[in-house]
């Protein structure tokens, strides 16, 4: 540089401008506004549709048998799709259950349902929309964060302990740690 302040070096590039042939000046601005609006836009447009972005990027899902969290994911979803599925008189719901929930906690579930009027896994009378789990890190046994989302955008937070033989054997707002 050669010295100029900032300010200068604003004036001398609005003279510089204020110099050039209109048409050239205004594709300068043009070109400008549309490298700078470019960016927003896609950003805009990416948040506005995440179909269109989920499409743009594929997804990847990854898990295994023998990891507790991918197979509490995994019944979760399988458990909703069920529900909310084709209508098969419950036998796939209680499938679910019987393979996936220890009998004896099934048993406690069975009550607690009978008590309170609701699905017992969901802890709900209808079907959310989507779910997400975490795991809390327990050592001897696996612990997991659920998230269920509903239609209303409002969310149910319960967490759910599995045994290392992949049995759920609790379903609540607190772990069987006390979380």
């Amino acid at each position: 540089m050669t010295g100029r302040s900032h300010g200068e070096n604003t004036d001398m590039n609005r003279r510089t401008i204020a110099r050039m042939p209109a048409r050239r000046a205004a594709a300068l601005a043009l070109g400008i506004a549309a490298v700078t609006a470019l960016p927003l836009g896609l950003t805009a447009s990416a948040q506005a549709t995440p179909a269109k972005a989920a499409a743009a990027a594929p997804r990847t899902v990854t898990g295994s048998p023998s990891d507790s969290v991918t197979r509490i994911a995994d019944f979760y979803g399988a458990y909703i799709d069920a529900q909310s599925g084709p209508r098969d008189g419950g036998k796939l719901v209680a499938e679910l259950r019987k393979y996936s929930i220890h009998p004896d906690y099934l048993k406690k579930l069975v009550a607690w349902e009978g008590k309170n009027h609701a699905d017992g896994v969901l802890r709900a009378q209808n079907v959310p929309l989507r779910w997400t789990v975490t795991d809390n890190g327990t050592a001897d046994h696996t612990e997991a964060g659920i998230t269920l989302t509903w239609g209303s955008g409002t969310t149910t937070k319960l967490v759910v302990d599995m045994t290392r033989d992949h049995r759920i054997i609790n379903i609540g707002t607190k772990g069987i740690g006390g979380k």
